[in-house]
C-alpha cells in the first residue's frame, strides 16, 4: 500500500475503522462515494457538453463553423435527460479516433477524458460497464495531464505529501488539463467504489479540486463551490467537518450562478441543512427549487435533475429530522 498523510489516513479511517485490510462491509464507504458523486454531476454534465462542443470543433472547424456551439447549447439546454443519454455513444467511438490518430494531441485528450467521464459516470447504469468506461476516461485525463507537464507523468507514485506539493507547482495555463484530470478520476473513483485502495486516494481528489478551484475560484459560474460545500459537510464539526465554511461556498455558488443552478441549493440543502438539522433551510430551499422554472440558458438539463432530487429529499424529511 501507498505511503499516506496523516490527513488522508484519518479521512479513510473516520469512514470506515479499516487497519490493513479491506472492510468485510464497505457500504459506508460506498455511501461516502454516492454522496460525493451527486453534487459533482453537474460538473460532469457540463465537461459533456464541453467535450462535445471541442471535439465537433477539431472535426468541423472548416466545414461547419458554428455547429460546436450549438450543438453544446442544445445539450444543456434540453430537458429531457435521457435524450442526451442516448445520443452521446456515437461522440465516443468519434473522439477515439481522433486520439487515434493524434495520442499526443493535449485538446482531443481533454476532450476524450470528459466525455467517457459523463458518459460513463452519469449515464451507464450497468456496473461493469461503467467501471470500463470511467477507467478509459481516467487513462485519457491522465494521459492530458502528462501532456501539459511532463512532470506530473510519475503522480501515480507519488505519496499524499508529495503529490500535494506537485499540485503546487501547477498554474492557470494548466487549467483544462487539471480539470479533465480531476473529473475523470473521480468518476473512476465512484465506479470503482468496491475497491477501498482505490477510495483510499480519495484526498487526492480532494486536494486536486482545491486547486482548481485556488486557479480559479469562479469557474464553472460556481459548480465548483458547490463541490467544496459538499466536502465540507460530509462529517459533522466533532471530527473535522466546517459548516460555516460549506455554507460560505453553497451561497457564494448561488450568487454567482445569480440563482439559475438550482443543483446549488438541493446541496444547500442536502449538506449543510441537513448537517445541523435546519428543516425551515432545508425545507424552504427545495421547495424553491421544485417551484422554479428549471428553463435557464446553460442551466436547464441541471436543474431537471435537481427538480427530482428535490423532491426526494422533501419526501424523506420527515424520517431524516
Amino acid at each position: 500500500m501507498k505511503a499516506q498523510s496523516e490527513r488522508g489516513y484519518d479521512l479513510a479511517r473516520n469512514v470506515y475503522p479499516w487497519s490493513k485490510e479491506p472492510p468485510e462491509d464497505s457500504r459506508a464507504l460506498r455511501l461516502l462515494i454516492d454522496r460525493l458523486f451527486v453534487p459533482f454531476t453537474g460538473l460532469i454534465i457540463a465537461a459533456l457538453a464541453m467535450a462535445l462542443s471541442t471535439g465537433c470543433s477539431s472535426l468541423l472547424e472548416s466545414t461547419a463553423g458554428g455547429f460546436a456551439n450549438d450543438l453544446s447549447d442544445a445539450i444543456l439546454n434540453q430537458d429531457d435527460p435521457e435524450t442526451v443519454r442516448d445520443g452521446a455513444p456515437a461522440y465516443l467511438l468519434l473522439v477515439d479516433t481522433l486520439v487515434e490518430g493524434n495520442p499526443d494531441r493535449l485538446e482531443t485528450l481533454i476532450v476524450a477524458a470528459k466525455l467517457y467521464t459523463a458518459y460513463g459516470s452519469v449515464f451507464v447504469g450497468d456496473e461493469a460497464r461503467a467501471k470500463r468506461l470511467t477507467t478509459r476516461a481516467y487513462r485519457y485525463g491522465r494521459r492530458a495531464l502528462c501532456v501539459q507537464r511532463n512532470a506530473t507523468c510519475d503522480w501515480d507514485e507519488l505519496d499524499f505529501d508529495e503529490y500535494r506539493t506537485a499540485l503546487e507547482s501547477l498554474g492557470k495555463a494548466d487549467f483544462p488539463a487539471l480539470y479533465a484530470y480531476t473529473v475523470s478520476w473521480l468518476a473512476y473513483t465512484r465506479a470503482h467504489s468496491d475497491d477501498w485502495l482505490v477510495l483510499a486516494e480519495l484526498p487526492k481528489v480532494e486536494w486536486a479540486l482545491e486547486r482548481l478551484y485556488r486557479l480559479d475560484d469562479a469557474s464553472e459560474d460556481g459548480r465548483i463551490d458547490v463541490y467544496l460545500g459538499v466536502l465540507n459537510t460530509l462529517r459533522p464539526p466533532a471530527l473535522g467537518g466546517q459548516p460555516d465554511l460549506a455554507r460560505a461556498h453553497f451561497e457564494r455558488a448561488i450568487q454567482l450562478s445569480e440563482g439559475k443552478d438550482l443543483n446549488a441549493k438541493v446541496e444547500y440543502a442536502r449538506g449543510y441543512a441537513r448537517l445541523v438539522y435546519d428543516r425551515g433551510l432545508h425545507d424552504r430551499l427545495l421547495n424553491e427549487v421544485i417551484e422554479a422554472d428549471p428553463v435557464a440558458p446553460g442551466y436547464t438539463l441541471f436543474n431537471t435533475l435537481a427538480q427530482r432530487q428535490a423532491v426526494g429529499l422533501l419526501e424523506s424529511a420527515d424520517e431524516y429530522f
